[in-house]
Parts: structure tokens; C-alpha cells; sequence
């Protein structure tokens, strides 16, 4: 009795226990162990980048990848190396690869951002939409989607999507291209009522820049007589080592 027993936990396990180790093989097969070398590869090329080596860079992310070719950051940081190159097209392939790799917010969006160098405005509205979708709070991502809204002529499109965006940042440069929308459109009651929010919003943010400015200023204040007191606290202090030093002499 016992015997079957055991057998029927041990079934239970093999059952449990399987897919976990077939998915743990297959994340090692999906993406290899990094080797001293690719790593080594990986700091040539950041620190090449960091220090606009560029040439050097592309190099080190292109031997990179001929030792991990789904390397989708590799394929990210080389197309963003193309776009500072002004190669839109090399830089629109390497973010196709990317994205097609790894479903990044971030790899979407500098894909959208290159469609829409390219005037592919379809295609970067659509990789836009997909990043909003993994990652919808970003301002940045509604007014890239707006700049390519208004490129196809969708004005309506446009405008809600700087309305998210000002939702997000509270900012009048946000405010100024709802207000450049608006104006396409032609919709005097919406320029009317945009160009206020635009007014309410830059007092707003002197009220918000004047509140930090004294708060800063309280804070040196502070910070400089918290100087003045230990510079007056370390005079005052006696000078011990001229005291040992005479004490000794003495013994001496």
C-alpha cells in the first residue's frame, strides 16, 4: 500500500516538475549565458558611445552580435548609434530586429520615432499606439503619437493624444502644440480656451519654480551657517597635537 503510494506522489511530481525544467531549458536556449568575451564586447561599446566613439561602438556591437544574434538591447543601442549617424534606414532595420526580439515599450517607440523620420507615418503611429499599450505613462509617447496623428491629417487624433500628454506633464510647451492643432483645425472657441489654460499654467509654474527657489534658499542658508558654526567650533578647539608634542618634550 505504501509502495503505491510513493508511486502515486511521485507521479505527481514528475508531472508538476516537468514543465517547469522543459521552460527553464528553454529560456537558457532563448537566450545563451553571457561569456567574458560578449561582455567584454558590451562595455567596449557602451563606453564607445558614452564617449561618441562611434566607429569604435559599431564595431564592438556588430562582433557583439555575431556572438549572441538576439541580443535585442545590442540591436536597440546599435540602431540608436544609426539615428545619431543620420542612417534612418540601418537604424529602422536594427529596431525591427530589436522589437521582433524582445516586446520593449522603448524599442516600439524609437521604432515609431524612425517611421516617422522616414515619413512612414502609419507605421509610427501604429508603433506608438503599441508602446502606449505596455507603457501608457509617459508624455513623451502621447506627443510622438500626436506629431504623427497630425502627419496623416488625423487633427482630432492628435489633439486628444496632447490632452493625455498634458495630463501627464502640466507643462505649456504641451499646451503650445494642442494650440498649433487647433489651429489647423481652424476652431477659434478651442484657440481661445487653449491659449488661457496656456496663461493659468505659466503662472501656475512661476507659483511652483518661486516655491522651490525659497525652499532652495532656506536650505543654503542653513547649510552655510552649519559651516560658519564648525569653522567658529574647530577654533575654539584646542590644538591636542601641539599638546602631546609639548608633553612629550617634557618627559623627554
Amino acid at each position: 500500500m505504501s509502495g503505491l503510494f510513493v508511486l502515486i506522489l511521485l507521479s505527481i511530481y514528475i508531472l508538476l516538475a516537468a514543465p517547469f525544467f522543459e521552460e527553464r531549458k528553454k529560456r537558457r536556449m532563448e537566450k545563451p549565458e553571457e561569456t567574458p568575451q560578449v561582455k567584454k564586447l558590451w562595455t567596449i561599446a557602451q563606453e564607445s558611445m558614452k564617449s561618441q566613439h562611434n566607429a569604435r561602438a559599431e564595431k564592438a556591437l556588430l562582433a557583439l552580435l555575431s556572438f549572441d544574434e538576439k541580443n535585442a538591447a545590442a540591436y536597440n543601442r546599435l540602431g540608436i548609434l544609426y539615428t545619431k549617424e543620420q542612417k534612418p534606414d540601418a537604424a529602422k532595420r536594427c529596431f525591427e530586429i530589436a522589437q521582433s526580439l524582445d516586446k520593449n515599450p522603448a524599442l516600439f517607440h524609437n521604432t515609431g520615432l524612425i517611421y516617422l523620420e522616414l515619413g512612414e507615418y502609419e507605421k509610427a503611429a501604429m508603433a506608438f499606439r503599441q508602446a502606449l499599450e505596455m507603457e501608457g505613462d509617459l508624455p513623451s509617447r502621447f506627443i510622438a503619437l500626436s506629431k504623427a496623428e497630425e502627419k496623416l491629417g488625423h487633427l482630432d487624433a492628435a489633439a486628444e493624444a496632447l490632452e493625455l500628454a498634458f495630463e501627464l506633464d502640466h507643462s505649456a510647451m504641451t499646451l503650445r502644440q494642442l494650440l498649433s492643432i487647433h489651429e489647423l483645425r481652424k476652431d477659434e472657441a478651442a484657440i481661445a480656451d487653449v491659449t488661457a489654460r496656456i496663461e493659468e499654467q505659466m503662472v501656475e509654474n512661476n507659483k511652483i519654480r518661486d516655491k522651490k527657489l525659497t525652499s532652495v534658499s532656506k536650505k543654503f542658508t542653513a547649510f552655510r551657517k552649519s559651516l560658519t558654526d564648525r569653522t567658529a567650533t574647530n577654533k575654539d578647539m584646542p590644538n591636542k597635537t601641539t599638546t602631546r608634542t609639548s608633553a612629550t618634550a617634557r618627559i623627554d
